[in-house]
């Protein structure tokens, strides 16, 4: 290795908040390095701060600058915050892609939906098969994780090895994937690991981790002993959950019935790839609903409240010709992510008017977690034994955490959020520089950076009404009539009873009477004052300071 050349690390997503995923790798001359990427995924977007958003991801204009640099793109995993975004960025960035066969018939379809080429998606086999981008050789280590093939990716280059843990848990028996291997992970780190960047999602969990495979027994009780109807949600990536749902279901002697286009998607995804090859038979809606109620088992979407998911949807009332009663029963066989509080609690509020009987997960009996917990942590930081530690994939709570983790186990850490490159060449990282790491909004068709302020704008109608003053001049720059204003989500009449735009339209008539010519002869000038005019009566007469759309019309 050079003296000049250097290994750098840069997280442009999910070192700050869990979700939308996007690590950065480099290796050669300051500024000339050959990089790599480590998964490219979303977040989701909340109507408070987002509002009418669909999707999110980083910031990826530092990367996509140096695209001739980029040597490959690897996805460690099929969900969302790991490969979500692989459509959207694809074509900024043009680099092959690396995936194993679950993950690549998820990616492949990503690319297929946002119109990019699908065969740009490389199918690889797992550890000890190498990919080579550039400097780096690149290997899928298997790990255990709530959904199948999962792996960590092991990094080498002329500085070292990396192994970048992904999304991970210490489950020996996760009933579909791969279970943990220890004696892999020993042989991965014989030769020694240069640095470890590792899961930080579950670093305050005190208690070691549960298997998948604890869950049926309770499961099964439950699904027995219902009188009626019973219908379950959990993450649909979460094949091992969705077949020891469909299992209890099947063994209670009801029929199965897979509500939700995630759910069917994540389960043929499964079969064609084969990883899973004994899934209880299922029937259609249509079906079920010839089904008697107390014979009828549905596993749906929608376990974090989504509103278009089939959860939601029956909260609401009848969905593809199903509908829940009293009497029935709801699981949810997942833990509630936070953030999605308030929606799932409206789903549940929902089905509890009905008469619906709702089981959560308060009791442990019905979910476990995909993350290692802070004891598993600290026996991957032992069996490792990395030079320094990097923790990822957590909000910077978690980061900061999970360092004082690591030193407590002996071992060098050091904290590093979205934006912070590190140069791990030397035995002691250090902060190379900070880039600019935001968010891109998908607003419908349109990718639109975060500080592009059409959210912002968005929020503030949503805050404050909006309105659009409209005025027309002459020839000789004299208004034409009374200006006019048009509401929006304002009210129509004020206290004491008047009309809103009326008076809006008298106070804005008033300053056009007294108006000089250098006013009404500069739009600019006269946009200002209409403004100002317009937000200062709205304010006074209803306590609030709308947006305000001006429009001038001068005649030629």
């Amino acid at each position: 290795m050079s003296g000049k050349e250097r290994l750098i690390y840069l997280p442009l997503g999910g070192a700050g908040e869990i979700g939308m995923n996007a690590y950065v790798y480099g290796y050669g001359a300051p500024g000339k390095e050959r990089l790599i990427l480590v998964d490219i995924g979303v977040t989701f977007p909340d109507m408070d701060t987002t509002p009418g958003v669909d999707l999110i991801y980083a910031d990826i204009a530092w990367l996509e600058e140096r695209r001739d640099r980029l040597e490959a793109i690897f996805i460690t995993h099929a969900h969302e915050d790991h490969v979500g975004a692989l459509g959207l960025a694809w074509g900024r960035l043009g680099a092959p892609v690396y995936a194993r066969p679950f993950t690549a018939n998820h990616a492949a379809r990503k690319m297929e939906e946002r119109g990019q080429d699908p065969e740009q998606v490389t199918v690889v086999d797992r550890w000890p098969y190498r990919v080579e981008a550039g400097p780096f050789e690149v290997a899928f280590l298997p790990v255990s994780h709530s959904i199948p093939e999962s792996s960590s990716m092991v990094i080498d280059c002329p500085a070292g090895r990396i192994v970048h843990t992904g999304d991970f848990k210490l489950d020996l028996t996760p009933l579909v994937g791969e279970p943990f291997d220890r004696a892999l992970w020993a042989e991965v780190a014989k030769p020694g690991i240069k640095v470890l960047t590792c899961d930080s999602t579950n670093v305050f969990s005190p208690h070691p981790g549960r298997s998948e495979a604890t869950l049926g027994p309770a499961i099964r009780q439950l699904v027995e002993r219902a009188p009626a109807m019973v219908v379950a949600t959990t993450f649909a990536s979460n094949i091992a959950r969705v077949r020891t749902l469909a299992e209890a279901g099947r063994d209670a002697g009801r029929s199965v019935c897979l509500m939700g286009r995630a759910m069917r998607r994540m389960i043929e995804a499964g079969v064609e790839s084969g990883v899973l090859t004994d899934f209880p038979t299922t029937i259609s809606p249509e079906q079920a609903a010839d089904i008697p109620r107390e014979n009828l088992m549905l596993i749906v979407t929608g376990s974090q409240g989504e509103r278009r998911a089939a959860s939601a949807q029956l909260s609401r009332g009848k969905y593809m010709g199903l509908d829940l009663k009293e009497g029935d029963l709801f699981l949810f066989s997942s833990k509630t992510i936070p953030g999605n509080e308030r929606d799932v609690l409206r789903i549940v509020n929902a089905f509890s008017e009905m008469g619906v009987d709702v089981v959560d997960d308060s009791a442990d009996l019905y979910h476990v977690s995909g993350h290692a917990n802070r004891p598993d942590l600290s026996q991957i930081h032992q069996l490792m034994k990395p030079e320094v530690v990097v923790p990822m994939h957590g909000e910077h709570r978690h980061l900061r955490e999970h360092v004082k983790l690591a030193e407590e186990n002996g071992l060098p850490a050091v904290l590093a959020p979205n934006g912070t490159m590190l140069d791990l060449t030397g035995k002691t990282p250090k902060v190379a520089e900070h880039v600019e790491a935001g968010r891109t909004y998908l607003d419908g068709k349109a990718q639109i950076g975060a500080l592009d302020g059409v959210v912002r704008d968005r929020i503030r109608m949503a805050l404050n009404g909006h309105l659009t003053v409209s005025v027309m001049l002459d020839e000789d720059d004299e208004p034409l009539g009374e200006p006019w204003v048009d509401l929006m989500g304002l009210p129509e009449t004020v206290p004491g009873g008047a009309a809103l735009s009326e008076l809006l339209e008298q106070a804005l008539d008033r300053f056009l009477s007294r108006a000089d010519d250098k006013v009404l002869t500069d739009d600019d000038l006269l946009e200002k004052d209409l403004r100002i005019i317009a937000r200062r009566t709205a304010e006074n007469e209803i306590g609030k300071r709308p947006e305000v759309k001006v429009v001038i019309s001068r005649l030629a």
